[in-house]
């Protein structure tokens, strides 16, 4: 499911996740997130849903959108663990003035976080109830998943988050423009812009925000996935994106089996995947390493995590 935003994919869960950006890290009082109000679908969003529909059901007819994790037919070893970590953890789709279409990115230094990951999920007024319950509950299993696979303190949370994942549809820009404004109030219109007119191409995305002073250091997170898109679609947006703003940015056509590669094979988390983040959260991995530095580490950490002897 991963593309990123500059590759026009028949499916993309896009993602541009900044090393670092402008946005204040300060989270402003009084928020209104949707109450339980559900607001009649418009005609366009129904016609989104419907066009959606039939994509993931073309998907599927081509043996796409795999949920198995990967198995015999899906062979990788250390070194192509080691590779596909260094491709897309230290390589980013997303670079200051537009984002990149080569499938390696800008190069950079390791980021990730230090603290604590607090992930709430807000909802348009368009989704209906059912949705949000089934959507809730893809991300609360997903984040104990995650914790478990990183041994980092993830958890969700309905007060004081600090990664926000929004389901919303085509009638719900107002309200994710209004959020967005009051959860980082020194966002551009460039960067609002993004969120607003996401092509139907591009079906999620996720931007994560470095502190002040600590470039390296991810300390907020903002995810978008469309609400019109069928269920296995939203959940492997909800798989991507969470696992990409913790600090693996970037696709690779190499990375197989694996959600970080365009060609749309795996639709969710895949046993290489997991490798990956207990790689990235490896406390002898540090953060802002450079790939080359990391790359002796990084060896170890891949042979270790196929069973293998160093």
């Amino acid at each position: 499911m991963g593309a990123a935003l500059a590759a026009l994919a028949a499916l993309s869960a896009c993602d541009p996740t900044p090393r670092t950006t402008p946005f204040p890290q300060n989270r402003p009082a009084g928020l209104a997130p949707v109450g339980d109000e559900v607001t009649p679908q418009s005609a366009a969003s129904q016609d989104l849903a419907r066009y959606y529909e039939k994509v993931q059901n073309d998907l599927l007819t081509r043996g796409l959108l795999r949920t198995d994790g990967g198995g015999p037919d899906t062979p990788y070893d250390a070194n192509d663990l080691a590779r596909n970590f260094e491709t897309i953890a230290f390589f980013d789709e997303y670079r200051p003035g537009g984002l990149t279409s080569s499938g390696r990115g800008s190069s950079g230094q390791l980021s990730r976080w230090s603290g604590p990951v607090r992930v709430n999920t807000e909802f348009g007024a368009s989704v209906p109830l059912d949705q949000r319950a089934t959507d809730r509950a893809s991300v609360d299993g997903y984040v104990a998943r995650l914790a478990r696979i990183t041994g980092h303190p993830i958890s969700t949370t309905s007060k004081n988050a600090n990664f926000h994942v929004f389901v919303a549809g085509e009638d719900d820009s107002d309200f994710l423009q209004a959020r967005l404004k009051q959860l980082i109030p020194s966002i551009s219109r460039e960067e609002l812009a993004i969120f607003r007119d996401l092509p139907q191409s591009f079906y999620c995305l996720v931007v994560a925000v470095s502190g002040n002073g600590t470039p390296y250091n991810y300390t907020r997170a903002v995810a978008l996935i469309r609400a019109e898109h069928p269920d296995l679609v939203r959940l492997s947006c909800v798989h991507e994106e969470i696992a990409q703003g913790l600090g693996l940015p970037n696709d690779s056509p190499r990375a197989r089996p694996s959600i970080f590669n365009d060609d749309d094979e795996f639709a969710l988390l895949t046993s290489h995947d997991e490798k990956l983040l207990m790689m990235l959260y490896d406390p002898r991995l540090k953060q802002g390493i450079t790939a080359e530095e990391a790359r002796p580490v990084v060896n170890i950490l891949a042979r270790e995590a196929m069973g293998q002897s160093l």
